[in-house]
C-alpha cells in the first residue's frame, strides 16, 4: 500500500466514481477539463486498488515534454525521485527502475511494448491521457490494446481521458462508462483584435504574428500588473521571430522563454517553471500547452490563432506542414489556460466574427496522415484489414493503398502482406519505414554509420536555419549537413546550424549504432544519395535542365542542380508541395548506383514515338526507372503493329483531311460522301468524322513496316477506299454517281461531288446545243447543277432546268457573249444547232 495524500484538485472529487467505474469496467472514459489534475492524480489513485497491486500502470502521453513533466509532478507529490515509483521511457532517454509501478511514456513506446508482448504480463492498466488530440499512435496504440483485451487479456484496464472529445459517443463506441469531472474553471475575459487591426496586419500568417503580438503582448503587461503571460504560436520559427521582436524590449522584471519540443530540457523546464519572486514571464509556446502541460503562473493567454498541422497528401505521397487556424475546441483548450489559477484574460488575435468561422475541431490524424508505419504495426500485429480492428475513425482506403504500395517498395511486407524479417526489424528501430528502411540496408551495405547518422538527420528538423537574409533561400545540399555533423564543414553564409538540433541528432544517432552495433566510425557523403534514394525510392530524381529535375513519379520540380557539380541523377529527401515544387533537401546519386541497387524496379521497354519535327518514328530501347531514362539504344525490329499505332496516332492528331489525298481518291471520297447522303444505310461514310473513327480497319493493315509519312504518301488511298467496296458495289457506284457525264459534243465532263448534295456539271455552252434537259444521276433521282461556261471557261449561268434557260436565258447570254466572243458559234435555235468544241472556223 501507498501512503500519501493527494492534492486537492479538481478531479478528486470524480476518484471515487472512477475507481468504482474500473472496478467493475475493463474500459472506463474519464472526461475532466485542463487544469483539473487528470494527469497526476488518477495514476497514483490506481496504485491502491486491488486489480492494480500486481501490475504496472501505463501512462500515455503524446509528447516527450509533457511524459518528463508528468512523470516528475507525480514523483513529486509522492516524495520521491523520478525512477523510483514513478518512472518514463521517452525516445532517447528513460528514468524507470525495478520499483516503478507508473511509467509515463509517449505513445511510440506503447507500440513497442504491445508487439513485443501482446498479453502485456506484468501491466494491469493502460491510460491513454490527452486522447482528444486524436495523434495517430493513440489511435492505434487504443486498437491494439482493445485487441489484446478482447483475446488475451480481459482483465487489462484501460482508461482514455480527454480534456474536450465528446466523452459520450467515445463511452457508446467503447461500450464504456463516463466519468465526468467538472473541474474548477475561473472566469476568462476574451477580447478579439478588431477587424481594422487584422486587415492592416496582413494575410500570410507569420506577417500577421509579427505585427501583432508584439503589440499586444506591451499592451496586456501595461493593463495587467500581475500574473504570467502564455502565447499561442505555430511554430518554432514564429516563436523565434517573435522573440527577437521582444528581446530587449521588455520591462526589466520580465523573463522570456521559449517552449518547443526542440529545445534543450533545461530550456523547456525554465519555461514551465514559475516565475521567480517579483518577475513575470511571457512563454511564448506551440500547441504543446494547449492541454498537456500545465504552466505555473499564467493568467494572461495570447492566442496567435494558428497550429501547424502534417497533411499526407496521397497524389503526391508527400507529408506536409501546415499553417491553418485553429479549431474552435484547440481555441477553447487555449482560453481555458488563463483561468486555471484565478480570473484571467485572453487575447484572441483575429475577429469575433472569424470565430465563427473555425472548424469545430481539428480533422484526426488518421484521416490525414501517411499510414505506412500504421500498416506495418498492423502487419506485424497479424491484422491484414485494418477495419477487422476498433477504430474510433477507419483508416481511410486511399492512405492505406499507398501505404501498402511502400512497404512493398520497402520489402517490409511480402505480396501476401505478411510483414518480412526486414519489416520486423524497421519497425524495431522505431523510425518511420522509410529511416527504417535506410539504417538496415545501409548496415548491410557497410555503410552503418553514415546511415545512422543520416537517418537521424532526417527524422529531425533541418539543423540548418536560414538566418532570415532571405527566406526563401534554400540550400538542399545533403552532404553539406553531414559534414556539419561530423565537424568538418565552416559556417555557411546565410545560414546557421541550429545546436540543439545538433545534439538531438548526434543522441538519435548514437542510440541507433548503439542498437546495430555499429562502431562509430567517420561519415562517408559520397553514399548520402544512395541512402537516402533507398529511404525514397519514389523520390529519385533526373535533371532536365539547369535548375530543374523530373522524379521517377512525371512530376516535375525546381533543384537548384549547380551546387551538386555535373550530376545528373538525384535523391530527394524532403520536397515542399507547393504548385510550383521546390526540392528542399538532396544528394546526388550515380546511374551505377541506381542501376545496382534499384535493379528490381528497373525495367527494359521499347519506346516507339512519333517526332513532329521529322514527321517520321523514333525507336529506343530504354533502360527506366518510373519516368527516369537511365540508358537508351536504338531499337532493333521494332513491333510492327507498334510502329503502325504510332502512324495511326499521329494521322488522328495531324487530321485525316490533311493525308496526301491525290485527286482520284479525293473524287471518290466525295462520291462516297454523296451517296451516303442519299442512302445512308447502303453505302459507307467516307467524312473525316467516320474514317478517323475506323483508321484501324481500312488504313492501319496498310502502314506494318512504315515508318514516316512521307512512306504514307505513297499509299494509292483512291485503291484503300475502294478495297472495301465489293467489285459489284464499285460497279453500282460508278452508274449511280458516276465519275464523268457525256454532253452532245461527244466530251466527257467530270462531275464535281465536293458538295455532297449537289453535283455540278461545269460544261461550256457550245458543247450541250441540243440538249434539251438537264442530266440526272443516282437512277434520276438527283439533277446536277449546271455550271454553263463562256469559251473562256467562266461561269455566265447557274441552272438545274436547262430547258427553262433555252426558252429563256439563252438570248440574254447569247445578246452579251456574241460581241465577246465573235469568233464562235452563237445560233438563235440553240436546241437545233451542232454542238461544237472550238470556234466556226475550227468546230471541233
Amino acid at each position: 500500500m501507498f501512503n500519501f495524500d493527494l492534492p486537492e484538485l479538481p478531479v478528486k472529487e470524480a476518484l471515487p466514481r472512477l475507481l468504482s467505474a474500473l472496478e467493475n469496467n475493463a474500459k472506463v472514459v474519464l472526461e475532466a477539463p485542463p487544469g483539473a489534475g487528470k494527469t497526476t492524480l488518477v495514476p497514483l489513485a490506481l496504485l491502491n486498488t486491488t486489480w492494480a497491486s500486481d501490475g504496472k500502470i501505463i501512462v500515455l502521453e503524446p509528447r516527450r515534454l509533457a511524459a518528463r513533466a508528468a512523470a516528475g509532478r507525480m514523483a513529486e507529490l509522492i516524495g520521491e525521485e523520478v525512477g523510483q515509483t514513478v518512472g518514463y521511457r521517452v525516445r532517447l532517454e528513460r528514468a524507470i527502475s525495478a520499483k516503478t509501478r507508473i511509467e509515463v511514456v509517449t505513445e511510440g513506446i506503447l507500440t513497442r511494448l504491445l508487439q513485443d508482448d501482446p498479453a502485456l504480463e506484468g501491466i494491469a492498466a493502460i491510460i491513454f491521457d490527452e486522447f482528444h488530440e486524436r495523434s495517430l499512435q493513440a489511435d492505434l496504440g487504443l486498437a491494439l490494446a482493445l485487441d489484446a483485451q478482447a483475446v488475451l487479456r480481459p482483465d487489462l484496464r484501460l482508461l482514455v481521458m480527454s480534456a474536450t472529445l465528446d466523452a459520450t459517443a467515445v463511452g457508446n463506441w467503447l461500450a464504456a462508462p463516463v466519468i465526468r469531472s467538472e473541474g474548477r474553471m475561473y472566469p476568462v475575459d476574451t477580447f478579439y483584435a478588431t477587424a481594422a487591426d487584422v486587415a492592416a496586419a496582413g494575410n500570410r500568417p507569420a506577417e500577421r504574428l509579427k505585427n501583432l503580438v508584439p503589440k499586444v503582448v506591451r499592451q496586456a503587461l501595461a493593463q495587467y500588473v500581475e500574473g504570467d503571460v502564455l502565447v499561442f504560436l505555430p511554430g518554432l520559427g514564429e516563436m523565434r521571430a517573435i522573440s527577437d521582436l521582444l528581446e530587449g524590449k521588455l520591462p526589466l522584471n520580465i523573463d522570456l522563454h521559449l517552449l518547443h519540443g526542440e529545445l534543450s530540457l533545461a530550456q523547456q523546464q525554465a519555461a514551465i517553471r514559475p516565475a521567480l519572486v517579483g518577475r513575470r514571464k511571457i512563454v511564448l509556446a506551440t500547441s504543446i500547452a494547449e492541454t498537456s502541460l500545465t504552466i505555473e503562473g499564467v493568467k494572461i493567454v495570447i492566442d496567435g490563432g494558428y497550429s501547424r498541422v502534417p497533411k499526407f497528401v496521397p497524389r503526391s505521397g508527400l507529408t506536409t506542414l501546415l499553417t491553418l487556424p485553429v479549431s474552435q475546441a484547440a481555441a477553447d483548450q487555449r482560453r481555458g489556460r488563463a483561468g486555471r489559477l484565478g480570473p484571467g484574460v485572453c487575447y484572441r488575435l483575429w475577429t469575433s466574427a472569424d470565430q465563427l468561422q473555425l472548424p469545430p475541431r481539428q480533422a484526426p490524424e488518421i484521416c490525414e496522415a501517411d499510414l505506412s508505419a500504421l500498416m506495418l504495426e498492423l502487419a506485424i500485429w497479424g491484422i491484414k484489414d485494418p477495419a477487422t480492428l476498433k477504430w474510433l475513425d477507419v483508416p481511410p482506403p486511399p492512405a492505406i493503398a499507398l501505404a501498402r504500395d511502400l512497404l512493398l517498395r520497402l520489402e517490409a511486407i511480402g505480396l501476401n502482406g505478411n510483414p518480412t524479417k526486414h519489416g520486423k526489424e524497421l519497425a524495431a528501430l522505431g523510425l518511420p519505414p522509410r529511416l527504417g528502411h535506410l539504417v538496415r540496408r545501409g548496415h548491410e551495405l557497410g555503410f552503418g554509420t553514415t546511415a545512422c547518422a543520416l537517418a537521424a538527420l532526417l527524422a529531425e528538423r533541418d539543423i540548418l536555419k536560414n538566418n532570415g537574409m532571405s527566406r526563401d533561400q534554400l540550400l538542399p545540399d545533403l552532404p553539406l549537413r553531414l559534414e556539419i555533423l561530423a565537424g568538418q564543414h565552416p559556417p555557411t553564409p546565410g545560414f546557421v546550424t541550429d545546436t540543439n538540433g545538433l545534439r538531438r541528432v548526434r543522441e538519435q544517432a548514437r542510440s541507433l549504432r548503439q542498437r546495430l552495433r555499429e562502431p562509430d566510425g567517420p561519415l562517408n557523403t559520397d553514399v548520402a544519395g544512395l541512402l537516402t534514394g533507398l529511404a525514397y525510392p519514389d523520390r529519385l530524381a533526373q535533371k532536365e535542365s539547369s535548375g530543374r529535375v523530373r522524379l521517377v513519379t512525371g512530376q516535375r520540380a525546381t533543384l537548384a542542380t549547380e551546387i551538386f557539380g555535373e550530376a545528373e541523377f538525384y535523391a530527394v529527401a524532403h520536397l515542399d508541395n507547393s504548385a510550383q515544387a521546390r526540392v528542399m533537401l538532396a544528394a546526388a546519386i550515380s546511374k551505377t548506383e541506381i542501376l545496382r541497387y534499384f535493379v528490381g524496379q528497373i525495367k527494359l521497354q521499347p519506346e516507339v514515338k512519333w517526332d513532329t519535327a521529322t514527321e517520321r518514328i523514333t525507336a529506343r530501347q530504354l533502360k527506366t526507372l518510373g519516368a527516369l531514362i537511365l540508358e537508351e539504344a536504338p531499337l532493333q525490329n521494332p513491333d510492327p503493329d507498334l510502329l503502325a499505332e504510332v502512324l495511326i496516332q499521329a494521322i488522328k492528331e495531324r487530321g485525316v483531311n490533311r493525308l496526301p489525298w491525290s485527286d482520284e481518291a479525293q473524287t471518290t471520297r466525295n462520291r462516297l460522301l454523296f451517296l451516303h447522303n442519299l442512302e445512308p444505310n447502303n453505302w459507307p461514310d467516307a467524312s473525316d468524322e467516320a474514317l478517323t473513327a475506323t483508321l484501324d480497319q481500312w488504313l492501319k493493315p496498310h502502314l506494318l513496316g512504315l515508318r514516316s509519312l512521307e512512306q504514307v504518301a505513297r499509299l494509292n488511298f483512291n485503291q484503300l477506299l475502294l478495297a472495301g467496296l465489293s467489285w459489284e458495289k464499285q460497279q453500282e457506284m460508278d452508274r449511280l454517281a458516276p465519275t464523268h457525264l457525256s454532253v452532245p459534243s461527244g466530251s466527257r465532263i467530270a462531275v464535281d461531288y465536293t458538295v455532297k448534295d449537289t453535283p455540278v456539271l461545269a460544261v461550256r455552252l457550245q458543247e450541250i446545243f441540243g440538249m434539251l434537259d438537264t442530266p440526272r444521276i443516282a437512277n434520276g433521282k438527283v439533277s446536277v447543277l449546271m455550271h454553263l461556261l463562256s469559251p473562256a471557261s467562266r461561269p455566265v449561268q447557274v441552272t438545274r432546268d436547262l430547258r427553262s434557260f433555252w426558252n429563256t436565258g439563252y438570248f440574254e447570254v447569247r445578246k452579251d457573249l456574241r460581241g465577246r466572243y465573235p469568233k464562235h458559234h452563237w445560233p438563235e435555235d440553240p436546241l437545233s444547232a451542232l454542238p461544237t468544241r472550238g470556234t466556226k472556223k475550227r468546230p471541233q
